[in-house]
């Protein structure tokens, strides 16, 4: 059975993550490159002990940062006139193509967020879409070959666009938010017959199908389509499940300390992606891995302000913490 070579700097795990997947869906390359669509925004945060104003921020740009350890991501997004030349750095690091970023004029989108005592809840104080509103995803033509397709938490019906233009994909996963579970629920699951995997937190999943519990939220996905469910339960760690296999669970990586955890789904996603684009198939041990993998890159990112943390971390730390989640659930 050909695993795929790992990325230079993340050593293989040690334990065994079980049997291999049917291998319907099988990539033929190894590190193949993430195509992610999603926002660039710019985020005001407020924690009990400490304020930011409009940092850089949105699913694309956490996404992007977690990929580009793993795998070349390609993003595709809207920004407006006011963003800044220092913003254009960040996210024009080593392995992320910006081409499909397209600045409009107008504002850039923002969003201010204020958390409550234990960072568990948050309100919402204010959300100025701006160029975001008018977003219509056209992948520029390299693009439209990507094998990997991740979904960011936008409008389903833009996400069902990016699909029909993203004919060569072999991997696609999914993100959504209670917003668009609310107002446009039946479009979700239109789209959702397309995918591969759908990532999602813990509420959301419940709320999507309508459910009691995971496992019945997981065979009511597996039902529209996607065969692989994983929900991310923050500091509770992350299940998978895939059909017809055993569940999986990964406990979170144990902080002493959290600081922000906004993006830290988005950091999830984009780790787990770029690992399995970094395999030369989706087996079962590949997608465990990837769990682990971005419950480690989650956990790093809670504990800067906005995408700090992240542009610091490294696959070596990532691997290290990734190895200690592991070593929780070993006797």
């Amino acid at each position: 059975m050909q695993e795929g070579r790992f990325i230079a700097g993340l050593p293989p795990p040690v334990l065994d993550f079980g049997h291999e997947l049917s291998p319907e869906r099988r990539c033929d390359a190894v590190t193949q490159p993430v195509l992610v669509v999603g926002s660039v925004a710019l985020d005001t945060i407020e924690t009990p002990s400490a304020r930011v104003e409009e940092c850089l921020g949105g699913s694309a740009t956490y996404f992007s940062l977690a990929c580009s350890l793993f795998a070349p991501t390609r993003v595709v997004a809207v920004v407006g006139h006011d963003f800044r030349a220092d913003h254009w750095k960040v996210l024009r690091r080593p392995n992320v193509d910006t081409r499909g970023i397209h600045q409009n004029s107008g504002l850039t989108f923002r969003w201010h967020g204020r958390y409550a005592a234990g960072l568990h809840s948050r309100e919402t104080v204010s959300l100025a879409l701006n160029v975001f509103a008018g977003f219509r995803p056209e992948l520029p033509a390299p693009y439209r070959s990507s094998r990997h397709v991740f979904l960011a938490n936008i409008d389903p019906s833009l996400q069902d666009r990016v699909l029909q233009q993203a004919r060569d994909a072999k991997f696609v996963g999914m993100d959504t938010i209670d917003h668009w579970i609310r107002t446009k629920r039946k479009e979700i699951v239109r789209t959702l017959s397309k995918v591969d995997a759908l990532i999602i937190n813990d509420e959301e999943a419940l709320l999507l199908t309508e459910e009691g519990n995971y496992p019945a939220a997981a065979r009511a996905v597996h039902a529209w389509g996607p065969r692989i469910l994983v929900i991310k339960r923050g500091d509770a760690g992350a299940l998978l499940f895939v059909k017809g296999e055993t569940p999986f669970f990964s406990p979170a990586f144990l902080l002493e300390e959290a600081v922000d955890p906004t993006g830290a789904g988005d950091t999830f996603a984009g780790a787990f992606m770029g690992w399995l684009a970094s395999k030369a198939r989706v087996t079962a041990r590949v997608l465990r891995e990837a769990v682990v993998v971005g419950s480690a890159a989650a956990s790093a990112s809670v504990e800067g302000l906005g995408v700090d943390r992240l542009l610091l971390l490294r696959r070596g730390e990532v691997a290290g913490r990734a190895r200690e989640i592991r070593r929780l659930t070993r006797r």
